[in-house]
């Protein structure tokens, strides 16, 4: 919206040309949505209050955490008010990229506030059921596999990258949807089993999404993408845009739900956050990529199925409790200690993904 704005204003006053530079408008987008979550947090928390949609905390979890019931939650709601704003207003609306992450990202948003306003409007604890919830999720999941697919004009915007080698490409043909709606789908319950703790799941997003956006900038310019023998895919630059706003709206967010959490995300906000993820890492063909960096989540992600699988073939559990970052504090560390080493592990991890642009 703005950038159009200032394509009209430019033929008169020459200073409106720098918005065309994606570099500034990821930068703007990242601060209005820091802004926007930080001016409309206090007001979310408060009606969320009223209308006490609070956490419902299980008796069978670390004792730690009965404090924490009755918080407001749904919080994530405010992060994509936040995205969604300055995607709006800073992105090129032209972008057939722009506009299907924030469809498939407000969707998958959508299926988690109605699973939210089961638990704690209804007062339906199982909330919306599971075969309902990867049902919605699927068909979301398929049509952007199949928009991708069938939209794609270069043989690299279907292909398999694989990381740390040059010429390493596999055609995927038709597995290219399975693959993205895998992605995509696994990414949002990823993200939505990591969301436990207090900020445990935030900042990972942040800085995942934030690693996704340099590979969006690079892949989108063909110069930085032959330097770097990494794939260009024509459009894919104005994706930094939305990476800037999630960037922005998540620490806005942190604000408010960092240790001891004013508000929790909810699976509004968590299964969103995953989705748009996983939906940017296909877009700029960097799926393994993303499997590194999103480390913590893919940990969270196993504990859980290892757990499930070893109490029916056994009937043990391999955990104390999963998914995994519960097994930490029922071994006695403070909550805190398991957010910041889970913080630092994905720093790490991302970093290590930064670098497969370079090492190959």
């Amino acid at each position: 919206m703005l950038l159009w704005l200032s394509q009209l204003l430019a033929h008169y006053f020459h200073v409106f040309h720098v918005v065309q530079y994606l570099t500034l408008r990821a930068i703007l987008g990242a601060l209005t949505a820091l802004l926007v979550a930080l001016l409309i947090g206090p007001l979310m928390i408060k009606h969320l209050s009223q209308f006490k949609l609070g956490q419902v905390v299980r008796n069978d979890g670390p004792q730690s955490h009965l404090s924490k019931t009755g918080t407001p939650t749904m919080g994530g709601a405010l992060v994509l008010v936040a995205i969604a704003l300055s995607t709006l207003l800073w992105s090129d609306l032209s972008s057939q990229y722009v506009w299907l992450i924030l469809i498939v990202t407000l969707g998958f948003g959508a299926i988690g506030l109605w699973d939210d306003y089961l638990k704690l409007v209804r007062k339906n604890s199982r909330g919306l059921s599971a075969r309902r919830k990867y049902f919605f999720q699927s068909v979301l999941g398929l049509s952007a596999a199949l928009y991708l697919y069938y939209t794609a004009t270069l043989p690299i915007e279907t292909e398999l990258i694989f990381p740390f080698f040059k010429y390493v490409l596999v055609p995927l043909g038709p597995f290219f949807i399975l693959l993205t709606y895998l992605v995509i789908v696994g990414t949002s319950n990823a993200v939505n089993l990591t969301d436990g703790l207090d900020g445990l799941a935030i900042l990972p997003a942040v800085m995942v999404a934030a690693a996704l956006g340099v590979f969006a900038y690079l892949t989108g310019n063909v110069n930085f993408a032959n330097y770097l023998m990494i794939p260009y895919i024509p459009g894919a630059g104005e994706v930094v845009v939305f990476c800037g706003a999630m960037v922005g709206a998540g620490l806005g967010f942190l604000w408010f739900n960092t240790y001891p959490a004013q508000v929790f995300m909810g699976d509004v906000g968590a299964l969103a956050l995953g989705a748009a993820l996983g939906l940017i890492a296909v877009i700029v063909r960097q799926e393994l990529v993303l499997l590194l960096m999103g480390g913590i989540f893919v940990l969270e992600t196993v504990s859980v199925i290892l757990q499930v699988a070893s109490f029916k073939l056994t009937g043990k559990r391999i955990f104390r409790m999963a998914p995994i970052h519960h097994h930490f504090e029922l071994k006695g560390w403070p909550e805190p200690r398991v957010i910041v080493r889970f913080w630092i592990i994905t720093f790490v991890l991302v970093l290590c993904g930064l670098a497969t642009l370079k090492l190959r």
